[in-house]
């Protein structure tokens, strides 16, 4: 369900590999994602692909229909795929390393907030974006967590409200994609391969301080950017990498 391979360059590239399926996130795809995100977690860098015509088609509709016959009407299956949903996408916000999604095709639902919980999205032009629970009696509510955080409530409650595909283009605009490219795949792992090439350490603690001061007021932003930027600079690779620069030479990272 997840094909998982890893490159020379520490690049580790993830595949939702479901294409009859539309790569629906059923509850071992989930398990699936979630255990293929962990063992990538000494990666340099992280892409998120998939197979077939759809990036994500969201929930595995199909399953959780098959639960309502269960003694609980399916309340035990829905909860435990919502917390385990809930779970993989913090994985991937919340990843050691910088994880860039590919999206070829629909991003639904779930689909779209795996891909808004991603650092980068690179999507091809005849991709889309949509959140469409609505048209079926179901409100998006859980991808509306990573949905509002990446293009902000209004534009989220649009997307979210009406159901419509929101085109790659327009993604681009509102920021719920990065850039648009014609093969998103191989674009990514370029991306990746420069990544990698850079000091793992300050990879790593620079996307732990977004992070960590992204929902703060200004000041305390600022405090916690600084004592991190502190951090980097007391390490071995800030010390080669601002030599390196002043001397006109490539560094030599040691902490890779």
């Amino acid at each position: 369900m997840i094909r998982a391979t890893r490159g020379p360059d520490g690049v580790a590239l993830l595949v939702l590999d479901r294409p009859a399926a539309r790569n629906a996130l059923s509850l071992a795809m989930l398990e699936a994602l979630r255990d293929a995100l962990r063992e990538a977690e000494d990666a340099r860098c992280v892409v998120l692909a998939a197979e077939g015509p759809a990036f994500c088609a969201g929930h595995d509709l199909r399953e959780m229909t098959a639960a309502r016959d269960d003694a609980d009407g399916g309340r035990a299956l829905f909860a435990r795929t919502l917390a385990l949903c809930a779970e993989v996408m913090q994985a991937v916000v919340n990843h050691p390393v910088p994880v860039i999604a590919a999206v070829e095709g629909i991003a639904t639902a779930a689909g779209c907030q795996l891909a808004a919980s991603c650092d980068v999205v690179l999507a091809a032009p005849s991709a889309g974006f949509c959140t469409p629970g609505v048209a079926i009696g179901l409100f998006c509510s859980t991808p509306s967590v990573a949905l509002t955080r990446a293009v902000g409530r209004r534009a989220a409650m649009e997307m979210l409200l009406t159901g419509r595909v929101v085109p790659a283009a327009e993604a681009v605009q509102m920021g719920l994609a990065t850039r648009l490219e014609a093969e998103p795949r191989a674009a990514a792992l370029a991306m990746a391969a420069g990544i990698a090439a850079r000091s793992g350490r300050a990879i790593r603690l620079g996307k732990r301080a977004v992070l960590d001061h992204a929902d703060c007021d200004l000041p305390e932003a600022y405090r916690r950017a600084s004592a991190a930027m502190e951090e980097n600079l007391l390490a071995a690779d800030a010390g080669e990498g601002i030599a390196a620069f002043l001397a006109r030479r490539e560094p030599h990272w040691t902490d890779r």
